[in-house]
């Protein structure tokens, strides 16, 4: 099933989210085949991040809400408020965002 997190950073967390990044990005890395889609909430200005939208494959709560406690930007202290919660896709992807990159 899949699993939406939506990640919401707490004040003052930008340093400590860019000093862990490369330890989440490596943490995604291990799911990267049940990734429907990641990347980070941005403010109005589209470069401050100020959270994390990730949609992820998982048997079931139990396990998404383990991987999220073992993933790093939660071990570190970056996330103030999260919310997981079950998801179904009932519409088709399509390739080719011009964000996407791999």
């Amino acid at each position: 099933m899949l699993f939406a997190f939506m990640l919401f950073d707490r004040a003052g967390a930008a340093a400590l989210r860019a000093q862990t990044r490369p330890a989440h990005k490596a943490y995604l890395g291990e799911v990267a085949e049940r990734i429907a889609f990641a990347g980070p909430l941005l403010d109005d200005d589209a470069e401050t991040m100020l959270g994390s939208l990730l949609v992820i494959e998982f048997a079931d709560r139990e396990a998404a809400l383990a991987w999220l406690a073992a993933e790093p930007f939660t071990r570190a202290g970056v996330y103030g408020r999260s919310e997981v919660r079950a998801f179904r896709n009932l519409w088709p992807q399509r390739a080719g965002f011009v964000d996407a990159a791999p």
